[in-house]
């Protein structure tokens, strides 16, 4: 998983509440604890009564910011001199640490059951090792504002390939979304003026092509994943694959990155960024319960926002007119491609039927 998440097709890999961890749903009694089947005096559904709460606007954005600044922390990392390797190592064994210790603090360990370790593998395979290590050499290379562009080309990508392969249906509003996120990506890499060296261009392509890993990988996930196991063990799962995998990789390339005292800026980046996106993920899980998945798909526009924000606070960035027209129309396609409440709910009545048969 990439840190700054973007990877997520924000509906296709989205548990149902009833998957997700009681400790994570919300206990609330009062008013905003409502049954999203009923309805308030005032002729509102209870989920857009949850939607107009403060703590749902206040967790979308508070996890989007954080999730966006990721991508400053990679810039970070890579410029303090660690490898990208050993970058994306450390990413995925602190993930999988946390993740892993969590399921059994809360009594739902990852079964080791050979469904669940296939698609462990595959996914640390084509989600974390090759995509994640592809990002980072992205990132040395790259302004953090550009890569928060190209990542947020991955729901786009997802739901083109879904469509492709009828696990959802074609749609002209969400295909103008996937036409309009080319032609944002065109506006990044075109123009002559658009970065600031052209020798850029095809690290923006690899950043891309780490989008396009993740986006198979959650086709593998909306399509393979057991439906009697949370999103969270199987990331786990996935984030311990690909540690094992990795582990002779650093050791043989010679690319290791002790983590040892007194830490410099690499270190603190790599631990930010392991924490923000275990962290930032359980946030999702939790708005998802609490204000559904369509609600919580929004924090694609906030991340992408998020990090062109971050980069130029932290690095003082300067974007050319073309970047920020670029990022303009990268935000009305995530706008399009995201499903509304009612093509969600057929989405998720269709993956159901899917699982059952």
């Amino acid at each position: 998983m990439i840190p700054g998440s973007p990877e997520l097709d924000y509906t296709a890999r989205v548990p149902h509440p009833d998957k997700v961890p009681k400790a994570m749903q919300s206990q609330d009694s009062g008013p905003e604890a409502v049954n999203p089947n009923q309805s308030s005096p005032g002729g509102v559904t209870g989920t857009a009564a949850v939607h107009r709460s403060g703590r749902a606007w206040f967790l979308l954005l508070f996890m989007g910011v954080l999730w966006g600044l990721s991508f400053s922390l990679a810039k970070m990392a890579t410029e303090g001199g660690a490898h990208p390797i050993g970058i994306n190592f450390w990413c995925c064994l602190i993930g999988a640490t946390i993740l892993v210790t969590g399921g059994f603090l809360l009594k739902r360990p990852l079964p080791l059951r050979r469904d669940v370790i296939t698609i462990s593998i595959i996914c640390g395979i084509v989600g974390s090792v090759i995509p994640g290590t592809a990002y980072f050499y992205a990132a040395s290379r790259l302004s953090p504002g550009v890569l928060s562009i190209t990542v947020a080309t991955v729901p786009l990508m997802t739901f083109l390939a879904a469509a492709v392969l009828r696990i959802e249906r074609l749609s002209a509003i969400r295909m103008l979304g996937v036409v309009l996120g080319v032609v944002s990506i065109v506006l990044l890499v075109a123009p002559s003026e658009s970065l600031p060296d052209r020798s850029a261009v095809p690290w923006v392509l690899l950043a891309i092509g780490s989008a396009l890993c993740y986006t198979i990988e959650n086709l593998i996930i909306a399509v393979r994943m057991p439906p009697d196991i949370p999103v969270y063990s199987i990331v786990g799962g996935m984030f311990l694959a690909a540690s094992i995998i990795m582990t002779p990789l650093v050791l043989i390339t010679g690319t290791f990155e002790p983590l040892i005292l007194p830490w410099g800026r690499p270190q603190w980046a790599i631990l930010g960024m392991a924490m923000i996106g275990v962290t930032a993920y359980g946030l999702f899980l939790y708005l998802v319960s609490y204000a559904g998945p369509v609600f919580a798909s929004q924090t694609a526009y906030v991340v992408t926002l998020a990090g062109v924000m971050w980069g130029i606070l932290i690095f003082n960035d300067s974007h050319s007119v073309w970047v920020w027209l670029s990022l303009v129309v990268m935000i009305i396609a995530l706008a399009l491609v995201t499903p509304d409440r009612e093509q969600a709910i057929k989405l998720r009545r269709r993956r159901a039927d899917r699982k059952t048969a």
